[in-house]
C-alpha cells in the first residue's frame, strides 16, 4: 500500500477534531434564555395576583393601639384609664399587717377616748334592751400603741367607718393609692353601661343596701340624729340581718367594667372623695335616698367622721 501524503493525513486529523467540540457556554445560555422566553410568553396576565406578585411591607399608616396595663388584683380598671378598688376600704397596721378595728376611728388616743366614754354612756340612753349591747372589742395592741392606717379592698370583711377624711387619704396613701375625684367616682359607679344605678336606670329597693327599714342611731339611743361615734352602730340588726353588710355581700349592687365588677357603690357605707372642703358620696344603708350615683353629701367638714362614714381608693394606670 502506498503511504498517504502528509498533507492530507493533517487534514483529516483537524477536521475530526471540529467536529467533535461541545456547545460553548455562550450558546448553552443562549438555549436557555430563549427557553424562559417561551415560557413567559405562554402565561396569561390576568391570572397573577398583583398582590401577591409585590413583596410584603409594612403599612406605614396602621394605627397601633398601645397596650393598656392592668390593674392591682383587687383593684378594677375604669374606661381603661384609671382603677377603683373593687371593694369599700379595711383597714390594717402599716408596721404589722395586723387588722384595725372596723368599729372605731383608726387613731389610737381617738379610739380610747371613745370606748371610755360609751362604756359608761350606753348605760343611760336608749332603750333597756340597748344598754345590755356591749362595745365590740378593740384590740390591746391597738390601745398600746400609735399606728398608721393602711387600705385594703377585701371581699367577705366588715367596711372601716369612722373616718375623717384626712385618715381616709392616709389609709390610701399607704396603700400605694390615692382618694377618687368626684368624677371618678362617678364614673366608676355608673358602669360601663352608664347608668343611673350600678344595676339599672331605675331605683329598685334592695338591689343595693340603702334607705334599709331601721336607723341604728333610733335603735341604740332612740333618736336617729344622736351619738354617732357610738362604736356599737354597725353591729345592729334588724329582722335578724345586719343593716351594714359585709364587703360583695349585695351581689346585685355592681358597677360593671370590661366583665368585672365593682361592689356597692351604692349604700352600704358612706365614701369619701379628694375635696378639702368635705364631701363623701354614694349613700349608707339607713340613708333615706333613691339618687344612686349622684348621692353625695356636702354640709360637713373634711375632718368629720362618724360610723357610716368610710373610703374607697384610686390609683393611676401605670404606663
Amino acid at each position: 500500500m502506498k503511504a498517504l501524503p502528509f498533507a492530507v493525513l493533517l487534514i483529516f486529523v483537524l477536521s475530526c477534531d471540529r467536529s467533535s467540540t461541545p456547545p460553548s457556554e455562550d450558546a448553552s445560555f443562549a438555549s436557555d434564555a430563549a427557553s424562559d422566553d417561551a415560557a413567559i410568553d405562554t402565561l396569561d396576565a390576568s391570572s397573577i395576583d398583583p398582590v401577591k406578585a409585590l413583596a410584603p411591607r409594612p403599612d406605614d399608616f396602621a394605627i397601633v393601639e398601645p397596650e393598656v396595663p392592668p390593674c392591682p388584683k383587687d383593684m378594677v380598671r375604669v374606661k381603661k384609664s384609671y382603677c377603683v378598688d373593687r371593694f369599700e376600704v379595711s383597714l390594717l397596721d402599716v408596721e404589722t399587717g395586723k387588722d384595725l378595728s372596723p368599729y372605731y376611728m383608726p387613731a389610737r388616743k381617738n379610739a380610747l377616748s371613745i370606748q371610755e366614754f360609751w362604756e359608761k354612756e350606753r348605760l343611760s340612753v336608749g332603750p333597756p334592751e340597748a344598754r345590755e349591747l356591749g362595745l365590740p372589742p378593740l384590740p390591746p395592741w391597738q390601745k398600746s400603741r400609735n399606728f398608721e392606717p393602711k387600705a385594703i379592698s377585701r371581699k367577705s370583711k366588715v367596711p372601716q367607718g369612722y373616718l375623717t377624711g384626712p385618715l381616709a387619704a392616709l389609709a390610701c396613701k399607704n396603700a400605694g393609692k390615692r382618694l377618687c375625684t368626684h368624677d371618678e367616682w362617678k364614673t366608676a359607679c355608673r358602669g360601663e353601661a352608664d347608668r343611673a344605678f350600678p344595676y339599672g336606670d331605675k331605683y329598685a329597693s334592695g338591689k343595693c343596701n340603702i334607705f334599709r327599714e331601721a336607723h341604728p342611731a333610733a335603735v341604740l339611743h332612740g333618736n336617729a340624729s344622736v351619738g354617732h361615734s357610738d362604736p356599737r352602730l354597725n353591729t345592729v340588726k334588724s329582722n335578724d340581718k345586719p343593716l351594714l353588710r359585709m364587703t360583695g355581700d349585695t351581689r346585685s349592687c355592681a358597677s360593671e367594667w370590661e366583665g368585672d365588677a365593682i361592689y356597692d357603690m351604692v349604700g352600704n357605707i358612706d365614701e369619701w372623695i379628694d375635696d378639702p372642703e368635705g364631701t363623701f358620696v354614694g349613700g349608707f344603708y339607713a340613708r333615706s335616698k333613691k339618687d344612686g350615683c349622684d348621692s353625695v353629701v356636702k354640709a360637713l367638714p373634711f375632718d368629720y367622721f362618724d360610723y357610716s362614714t368610710g373610703v374607697r381608693c384610686c390609683k393611676d394606670l401605670i404606663r
